[in-house]
């Protein structure tokens, strides 16, 4: 790690610069965060579990024609992706009541929604990461109403497609946030997901038990944070029953 050029360090993830011009290294830590960084711990292993959680949803995504930044996974803790200036946005898809919605309305955590629920919030830790609307995005120039549109239908398209995912695994895709970014070619640009996918930023519980197996774990005290991340790779196929190991990368996407 010390040989190649630090780009960026965030709460969980490290960014290098990569081996091609318009590249990045993805590197996932074991640090977690939670409350606009008010809490802080460590989840041994969380680093390589999300980083085989993310390239797993990424690559399914790409099955459907969902444009990512994700080209391939390096080794156990680090991926290649493509360099895209990141929307300073956060794009929460709800599905059920849980977290600060189900505070914000005095709504019972757990509530189906009738609806999903898409909320947009502006990505700064010192602000708190507020709830933000359309009119604020376009006024201050973080995205256009074009760009927003994009966006939304790739968000709802991402949601159906990974709660179904998750439903034949037993899991409910409670909630989860996303962060989009504008990936640069030939002087033209398209809106990419970005960021990973992973418990650490969706909401995911059992169908049966209502039991969960996210980063709530930490948030909440829970207990058994590691076994939770670990139970829905498991879930997914990815995790022997042995227990975290690496395991062969996959091919480079085009």
């Amino acid at each position: 790690m010390s040989r190649r050029r630090q780009v960026y360090e965030g709460k969980a993830k490290i960014l290098f610069e990569g081996p091609e011009p318009g590249t990045l290294i993805q590197y996932f830590k074991d640090d977690a965060t939670a409350f606009n960084n008010q809490k802080k711990g460590v989840i041994t292993g969380k680093g390589v579990l999300n980083n085989r959680i993310s390239e797993y949803f990424m690559l399914r995504l790409h099955e459907i024609n969902i444009p990512t930044h994700f080209m391939r996974r390096l080794n156990m803790r680090e991926q290649l992706i493509r360099e895209v200036e990141i929307i300073p946005l956060e794009v929460v898809i709800r599905n059920v009541a849980a977290g600060s919605i189900a505070t914000r309305f005095g709504i019972e955590e757990g509530t189906q929604l009738t609806r999903s629920i898409v909320e947009f919030y502006y990505k700064d830790d010192k602000l708190g990461d507020p709830l933000v609307t359309e009119e604020h995005i376009t006024a201050f120039g973080w995205a256009t109403y074009q760009e927003i549109d994009e966006i939304l239908n790739l968000s709802l398209r991402i949601n159906d497609f990974l709660s179904g995912l998750l439903v034949s695994v037993g899991l409910k895709l409670v909630d989860f946030k996303l962060e989009f970014g504008r990936l640069w070619e030939d002087e033209e640009f398209r809106i990419v997901l970005a960021d990973e996918t992973s418990p650490d930023n969706c909401r995911l519980w059992d169908t049966k038990t209502g039991e969960r197996y996210d980063k709530d774990r930490f948030r909440r005290d829970l207990g058994k944070v590691e076994e939770g991340y670990q139970e829905v790779a498991r879930r997914l196929g990815i995790l022997p029953e042995s227990g975290p190991r690496d395991l062969r990368g996959t091919d480079t996407l085009q």
